[in-house]
């Protein structure tokens, strides 16, 4: 199979390409604007950028005195990604174009039965039954994202060690060598907090914010850094890190790693709420969650979701006091990173209003040089599709590298 560097093989067409996708469209003056380019060599490389598929002309643009100027955008059919996204609770599967369009889509949820190897079973034969179904030319796949739960050794694609999967065997799992032989495309694998990152990035104005935080708040907490436009890594894959930010040193311990004190995550996660529901219940407290539960312990964050729309006293001021601490950590998240643009997704933050508004307003009240420093606070557009459209993204990407 070939590599996804090889598709367009002159360094300079490289360039251009990544120049019209991040604008959309542009003229042969606007591109002249790139290094190293003199007129005769940009009309050469769009030229054979045309001539191959990747570019196509798209109309004239205004006059400034001449001739108009002939446009260019990319060709969002010359070639088809998948993206897919697995988390802890569902998986999801994405077909997309050049433009990051979704053609196609179908999920699971994670339950007991869904081992890796029933998964993986399961992920295979729906990508072979969408491109039967939109009739698609095999030739024009370039390859497949994976969003995965970290942490992930991105190199060998492999999955390591993931916390709080249903099913027995989420552990050293080579997703990614398993689906390029299942397949037979090049397979990318990266956590999913920085495919979601990618994902909003390029559904937003990729010219207009450089520097771009992602934070997903959700079963446990995930972050992602860009700046300049470039996912930012560190030595080892350490997407969840930021729901270990220690907060308060006397709190309480962490669900899943007890030696670990008052960390952000033990306060704010839908396990989290979903105990200190119970724990309340259970100490008497009224609530509209005793009516829909014959225990406690039965409490679930769709119950939560219900109460909260009902306007419980008790669950409302559970979300309250999970929003103010997880503002108290986006704050410190600011002071240390300075992002022009915080993106905020995950269940906690897009299905329900109150936790948004308290959380991004204890966050700028804690943030230093507020409002010299004119940070923009966001939701993601792209919702449940973020992770499995930026791991399409993350493919697209690497044709220019």
């Amino acid at each position: 199979m070939p590599n996804l560097e090889d598709w367009i093989p002159n360094r300079k067409a490289k360039q251009i390409f990544a120049e019209i996708r991040r604008k959309g469209i542009v003229s042969k003056f606007d591109l002249l604007e790139l290094d190293g380019l003199t007129s005769s060599t940009l009309t050469r490389m769009l030229e054979e950028l045309a001539t191959s598929g990747w570019i196509e002309e798209s109309g004239l643009g205004e006059s400034s005195g001449g001739r108009r100027p002939l446009l260019y955008r990319l060709n969002q059919h010359r070639g088809y990604v998948f993206g897919l996204d697995v988390s802890r609770a569902s998986t999801r599967l994405v077909l997309c174009d050049l433009q990051l369009e979704k053609l196609d889509s179908v999920s699971w949820q994670m339950t007991d039965r869904l081992t890796p190897d029933l998964l993986l079973g399961e992920i295979a034969g729906a990508a072979k039954r969408m491109i039967q179904k939109h009739a698609l030319d095999r030739e024009r796949f370039l390859g497949l994202g994976i969003a995965a739960v970290g942490p992930v050794d991105r190199t060998k694609g492999m999955m390591l060690n993931p916390h709080s999967f249903p099913a027995e065997g989420w552990s050293q799992v080579p997703i990614g060598p398993r689906l390029e032989q299942e397949l037979g495309v090049p397979v990318l694998l990266d956590n999913g907090a920085n495919t979601a990152l990618l994902a909003e990035y390029w559904a937003g104005s990729p010219q207009q914010y450089r520097h771009l935080l992602y934070v997903r708040a959700g079963v446990g907490i995930r972050s992602a850094m860009m700046s300049n436009g470039q996912l930012v890594y560190g030595a080892v894959d350490m997407e969840g890190s930021v729901g270990h930010m220690i907060i308060q040193t006397d709190g309480p311990p962490h669900p899943e790693r007890p030696h670990v004190y008052g960390c952000l995550e033990s306060f704010v996660s839908i396990p989290v709420l979903e105990k200190q529901a119970a724990v309340r219940l259970k100490q008497g407290r009224r609530s509209v969650l005793g009516d829909w539960v014959q225990h406690p312990d039965e409490v679930e964050f769709q119950h939560l979701l219900k109460a909260l729309s009902a306007d419980d006293r008790l669950v409302t001021e559970l979300f309250t006091q999970a929003a103010t601490f997880f503002g108290i950590g986006l704050s410190n998240l600011l002071n240390i990173l300075h992002p022009e643009k915080v993106i905020l997704g995950g269940p906690l933050i897009t299905t329900n209003e109150l936790f948004y508004q308290i959380s991004t307003q204890v966050a700028l009240k804690n943030t230093l040089y507020y409002p010299t420093y004119p940070v923009t606070f966001t939701r993601g557009k792209l919702s449940d599709d973020a992770l499995a459209v930026g791991a399409a993204a993350m493919v697209i990407d690497r044709l220019t590298l």
